[in-house]
């Protein structure tokens, strides 16, 4: 049986690393970007172009577009990074990831919570700077704050979820070589795509809410 996977900036990166891993797997990947581009149109076979998960209205039309549709795993990816220090704070950037870090998955996933029904999984990819008990350099308030609060939504969305079925993985996919950190990082998108694949086939209701590390690691909240 063929499954349906749902993936918010899936234009590159992570996200269009996990397009990939799904699509080898026999997998209906469809692709959810502000901008298409080649490389994707190339692993999807659906692209939803035009979405900025960061606004109501665009994920409006998402949720039209994907009426009717039955989703067996919502990968909400899309995200963006600042790295404000005290002192230097841009607080509109600030406000901005959390639209898009913290607010866009709580709605992206209580817009489709329909399409998911039972045994339906959501994976949040968000980072372990969102750690509180792990923060030892500081700065980067915006991105730390936002990926806290999303860390947050999710393992409510666990608790809320776990009735209908639904389980939830709130994954931080290592350091990884993307346009997002500079070029810089640990593994490529493609080995963090193939260990977040391998972790949210593991998630059931038995581990739903855990805060994972791509390497299998339970980090700290």
């Amino acid at each position: 049986m063929t499954i349906n996977v749902v993936i918010t900036g899936a234009n590159r990166g992570i996200g269009l690393s996990l397009g990939k891993q799904y699509k080898t797997q026999g997998a209906n990947v469809i692709a959810v970007c502000r901008n298409s581009n080649a490389d994707m149109e190339q692993v999807a076979d659906t692209v939803i172009e035009g979405i900025d998960v960061g606004s109501a209205d665009d994920c409006e039309q998402l949720f039209q577009k994907l009426s009717g549709v039955n989703i067996d795993i919502l990968i909400n990816n899309a995200g963006i990074l600042g790295r404000e220090k005290l002192g230097q704070i841009d607080y509109a950037a600030v406000e901005k990831q959390f639209m898009i870090n913290s607010v866009a998955p709580l709605r992206v996933t209580e817009g489709l919570i329909e399409n998911l029904g039972t045994a339906g999984k959501v994976a949040i990819i968000t980072s372990r700077m969102g750690s509180i008990a792990d923060n030892s350099s500081g700065n980067s308030y915006g991105y730390r704050m936002s990926k806290a609060a999303v860390n947050a939504a999710g393992k409510s969305l666990a608790i809320d979820l776990k009735p209908k079925g639904i389980a939830v993985g709130i994954f931080h996919p290592g350091w990884v070589t993307t346009d997002m950190t500079g070029g810089t990082g640990e593994i490529t998108p493609d080995q963090s795509a193939e260990r977040l694949v391998g972790l949210i086939g593991t998630l059931d209701l038995s581990n739903t809410g855990t805060f994972w590390h791509s390497n299998g690691e339970i980090l700290p909240w």
